[in-house]
């Protein structure tokens, strides 16, 4: 079969399409159709199905006579630890806490929030709350207390698991009073916490709310997993939304179940049993669909790696995982590969590591630079495939499906379209661009099984940023084109959301933090491009006038906000003081052309512009701290 052949049988039948791929999972109650559209514009699938996450991931392996197979690799460079878990094993583990949390009252349709760092454990808390039904919400962990608080308050979770402490290389970061503190600030409390303790940091708890993990699971009877509706939500993941307030993504349990497992084959190639190695975070969507759910439910053996590309302790370490668990598929972040490049150009590190077991990098998260996927290629010898989705997806929107076919890779393009994506490049009024002409990047209705049907209590929020703008489209916020082969080029982000290191954060809720500084009377963020993280966020301060404090003074109060607000993910660092921003006669902000000026980039004068001298005094200011860097 050629990738012409899946996709056209896609198209000519998704019902069918579907329904065949429905048969890889075990279903309560099989679903009678693939698509529920009696509420379009919002679409669901499998509805009337009644199936249970954690059964497809766990169970239905170790009664299929594969309990003996490793189902988790716990490999953690910043503890000096590495742990199998086997699938009976996490199978006992997982049933002994979701019974815990069920003797606490948590059932069915209940939010229990994660907040966890890459410890096997955070895993278990995801299937735990699968196999009773909760929906569960992971925050990254370590995300700033007042993230956390407004979760806290969107979701309103019966309970919260949390570790004591994650680990970044040299140092502990203290989760505890960051969920003290996140409950404190909240609104809404949960009706208890269960913390994991680790031996690194043992965190106080509060009697009366706080449990210990071990503890709590004592004489409990372990829990079955209990049958949900098809369009039950599986889990909530906040997202970064362009006006500050997090969208709350929700995926749907059996579209995520037929989706994910679809993907293990016909994408990413590997078949049960074969390692699979996502170097993403749990609290990201890499982390929810390839750390946690794809794999398992295909019945690979998964890797929770607590460490970073270079540093722990250096630039050999995913080399030295791939060779020690015999890693047949890489997923990461081009961040990730370009930390690598930095630190080891030549690949001396490489050269002491056996990588015959890998078949191929897969690369997503950001845009991916032609020079760090020529570097990957040349270094690996093995396809390196970039290729593009979003959180509200779950799944690739674009890719090479190297389990159909390996498509000829074409530098600065994720490929082509997955079935069940119609990807349409519109102009502003929604009418179809010609190939190589660059437009916003649409996805005709309805969206695939997988992808968000909605947000978390926020329907209108939903069809005002996905589905007005372009009637009977999903909009995916990006812009780019289709060449004549038909692959997808992705160019820009339409909003603010800048990526650093693969992380979306929103310039918007940056910007909220710096404008509450009480000498800044306005400001801007906007991503700068940067060699090694791909963007950086940097700030432009009008300061109110009178304000007497030195401007060093005042760009170093602003980065600690924006450090105890957003957390340092943000990586904010750069800040200049200007007198004026450069503003459209309607009062909009040219972001766009300042980072044009930054990256020193050729840019032509907005036709609406209010006063075109403040680009100059802005490139004036620029100069000062060091840009557009040379060369």
């Amino acid at each position: 079969m050629t990738y012409d052949d899946l996709y056209t049988s896609w198209k000519q039948d998704p019902d069918a399409f579907w329904m065949d791929a429905a048969q890889t999972i075990d279903w309560d109650t099989p679903p009678t159709k693939a698509l529920f559209d009696d509420n379009a514009p919002l679409y669901e699938w499998f509805s009337d199905a009644k199936v249970n996450t954690c059964y497809n991931a766990v169970d239905r392996h170790v009664e299929a006579g594969h309990g003996d197979r490793t189902a988790i690799i716990y490999d953690s460079p910043v503890t000096s630890t590495r742990h199998a878990i086997s699938y009976a094993e996490l199978q006992l583990r997982v049933a002994s806490l979701a019974g815990a949390l069920r003797a606490k009252g948590v059932e069915k349709g209940d939010r229990v929030i994660i907040y966890m760092p890459m410890v096997p454990q955070a895993l278990e808390a995801m299937l735990a709350c699968a196999r009773l039904g909760a929906i569960h919400s992971v925050v990254f962990g370590g995300f700033a207390a007042s993230e956390l608080a407004v979760r806290i308050d969107d979701a309103k979770p019966k309970a919260i698991i949390a570790a004591s402490c994650g680990i970044e290389p040299g140092r502990v970061v203290h989760y505890k009073p960051l969920l003290d503190g996140a409950i404190e600030e909240a609104t809404h409390k949960p009706d208890f916490c269960v913390i994991f303790q680790r031996e690194q940091e043992v965190a106080k708890l509060e009697e009366g709310r706080d449990f210990d993990w071990h503890s709590f699971q004592y004489g409990v009877e372990s829990a079955e997993c209990v049958p949900v509706e098809g369009n039950h939500p599986a889990y909530i993941l906040y997202t970064s939304g362009t006006t500050g307030a997090p969208k709350g993504v929700i995926r749907h349990t059996a579209g995520q179940l037929v989706a994910l497992n679809w993907t293990m084959k016909y994408i990413y190639n590997v078949e049960p049993g074969d390692v699979f190695w996502a170097a993403s975070d749990v609290g990201w969507v890499v982390g929810h669909s390839y750390i946690c759910y794809g794999p398992l439910i295909n019945g690979n053996t998964t890797i929770v790696f607590e460490g970073k590309p270079v540093g722990t302790p250096d630039a050999g370490t995913f080399w030295r995982v791939i060779q020690e668990h015999g890693v047949k598929s890489l997923f990461t972040a081009p961040t990730a590969f370009r930390a690598i490049k930095r630190e080891d150009p030549t690949g001396e590190f490489l050269k002491k590591y056996d990588l015959s077991s890998l078949e191929s990098l897969f690369l997503a998260g950001e845009r991916a630079d032609p020079d760090t996927i020529e570097w990957a290629q040349d270094q690996l010898g093995v396809p390196v495939i970039d290729h593009w989705w979003q959180t509200e997806t779950g799944w690739a929107i674009a890719a090479n499906p190297l389990g159909v076919e390996a498509l000829p890779v074409k530098v600065g393009s994720p490929s082509v379209a997955m079935p069940g994506y119609d990807v349409q490049i519109l102009d502003e009024g929604g009418h179809p661009m010609p190939a190589g002409e660059l437009g916003a990047i649409a996805i005709k209705l309805p969206l695939p099984p997988g992808t968000l049907p909605n947000l978390w209590n926020a329907e209108d929020r939903y069809r005002k940023s996905y589905l007005e703008h372009f009637p009977g489209y999903y909009e995916t916020g990006d812009a780019g084109y289709i060449d004549e082969d038909g692959y997808l080029y992705i160019m820009a982000r339409t909003d603010d959301v800048i990526n650093v290191a693969g992380h979306r954060l929103s310039t918007g809720a940056m910007e909220e933090v710096l404008a509450g500084h009480p000498d800044v009377a306005e400001c801007a963020v906007i991503g700068v491009s940067d060699p090694l993280k791909g963007q950086l966020p940097m700030g432009f301060l009008c300061l109110n006038t009178g304000a007497d404090r030195a401007k060093d003074d005042v760009i170093n109060d602003c980065v600690t906000r924006v450090r105890e607000k957003i957390g340092p993910v943000a990586a904010f660092k750069l800040a200049v003081v200007v007198d004026r921003l450069p503003k459209t006669r309607s009062g909009k902000i040219l972001r766009a052309t300042m980072v044009k000026i930054a990256d020193g980039e050729d840019y032509k004068m907005p036709a609406t512009i209010d006063e075109p001298a403040v680009l100059d005094e802005i490139k004036g200011s620029l100069a000062q701290v060091g840009y557009p860097k040379a060369g």
